[in-house]
């Protein structure tokens, strides 16, 4: 079965928890990041009537190469240390077939899966 990260970009609050967590766990210097929080925005993505004005400002937990999902710690029945530290609980761990149905069609979602 392969595991999986399911976050839900419509709920993170750009909080850095999850990144700072997982610099912790997998040791990472300075200006390296298993999971980086980008900021998007803010920008008005349309001009058209009924949305005119509307803004855009999202936060983005991105997943790096260096992220091994916690390798060692979902291993022992843990979560990764991102998805334990998420202040805002939009990340999920767990089989891949199983986190898509959490997908509801109405957030913005990301699945990343695990290197096999």
């Amino acid at each position: 079965m392969t595991k999986a990260l399911l976050i839900n970009y419509d709920y993170c609050t750009g909080c850095h928890s999850c990144e700072v967590a997982c610099k912790k766990i997998l040791g990472l210097p300075k200006g390296e990041f298993g999971i980086k929080v980008t900021e998007v925005g803010p920008f008005q993505y349309s001009e058209r009537e009924g949305v005119k004005g509307v803004w855009e400002w999202t936060y983005m937990p991105v997943v790096t190469q260096a992220c091994d999902m916690c390798a060692d710690r979902t291993a022992a029945g843990k979560m990764p240390m991102c998805v334990q530290h998420c202040q805002a609980w939009c990340m999920y761990y767990g089989e891949a077939e199983e986190l898509v149905k959490k997908m509801d069609g109405k957030d913005r979602w990301t699945l990343v899966t695990t290197k096999d």
